[in-house]
């Protein structure tokens, strides 16, 4: 166990999540106000706005060749978000579902393919499907029947993917062709009992960090599933996990809290002994999208 966390910074978040390193940055999302948000270097500074969307923002990814443009889980589908908060949409695949749907968790891996989540704003249960965004832009349904789909996470190798399905309790572990992007046949890691696994991140040792939604904690589990080491947070809803070299930053959220807290919603940090890497950058063909660069056709 370690000691109570505390949050520096002043910001609480309805629905913090989608928390990334790119590199230089951390950036994460508050995703029912469509906010993009950077966390600046200085510790105690307060989050500072990138882009305001008029619908749901899930989590990006920065797009490689292109500075100042993300690719984005937004909405009903998955789009190219650029620095004057335009959107040039991909697809909108959840457009047509049954129930209201939005698009949830999200990250590339480490090929610079994009991985998103879908699901109902009810969390109608097996509404939820994954989407892969492949280099020429297809965005292609890999998995449905999922109820609340957060990660996707990936082994620094990209040789393995790990998605929880929060309304089950399972974070389940497929194997990942390097190839293709396909998924193999999946198998149980962890189930959680006591609460939801939420955002996820693996480390530099294989080691999958779970931030578990209902807890107040965030977990670690080493590659074969044994539980290794649990924080705890003075906020009962972390949401989101990633790690810049060794600190661990973890978002948490005040959506449907009736007495949130003085920290629910905070940003946290923790200093951890295994280090993590940035979250890859998605790669489009721009052959492919010259319009959605900006550039001729």
């Amino acid at each position: 166990m370690t000691p109570d966390l505390r949050a520096a910074r002043p910001d609480r978040l309805e629905l913090g999540e989608g928390i990334r390193w790119t590199g230089t940055d951390i950036v994460l999302v508050d995703i029912l106000a469509g906010r993009l948000l950077a966390a600046p270097h200085e510790p105690t500074a307060p989050l500072r706005t990138l882009a305001q969307l008029p619908v749901p923002l899930g989590a990006v990814a920065p797009v490689a060749g292109h500075p100042d443009t993300w690719i984005a889980a937004a909405g009903t589908g998955i789009a190219l978000l650029h620095a004057d908060g335009t959107l040039d949409w991909l697809a909108r695949p959840e457009d047509d579902a049954p129930v209201p749907m939005r698009m949830n968790d999200a990250v590339a891996d480490p090929f610079g393919r994009f991985w998103a989540g879908s699901m109902a704003y009810d969390a109608d249960e097996d509404a939820g499907s994954l989407y892969r965004v492949d280099p020429d832009g297809t965005v292609v349904r890999v998995l449905d029947g999922i109820t609340v789909p957060n990660g996707p996470a990936f082994t620094p190798d990209g040789g393995v993917m790990y998605l929880a399905d929060s309304a089950r309790g399972v974070v389940r572990r497929y194997p990942v062709d390097p190839a293709t992007g396909d998924l193999g046949a999946p198998e149980d890691f962890v189930t959680i009992r006591d609460g939801s696994p939420d955002g996820m991140t693996v480390d530099a040792e294989g080691a999958v960090w779970i931030a578990v939604w209902g807890t107040g904690t965030v977990r670690r589990h080493l590659p074969d599933g044994t539980p290794d080491r649990i924080l705890r947070l003075p906020a009962r809803q972390p949401a989101g996990v990633c790690l810049a070299h060794d600190v661990l930053h973890i978002t948490t959220a005040r959506v449907g809290l009736e007495t949130p807290a003085e920290d629910d919603g905070a940003l946290f940090t923790a200093r951890v002994e295994a280090p993590g890497t940035p979250t890859p950058a998605c790669r489009l063909d721009t052959v492919r999208h010259p319009s959605v660069f900006g550039e001729p056709a």
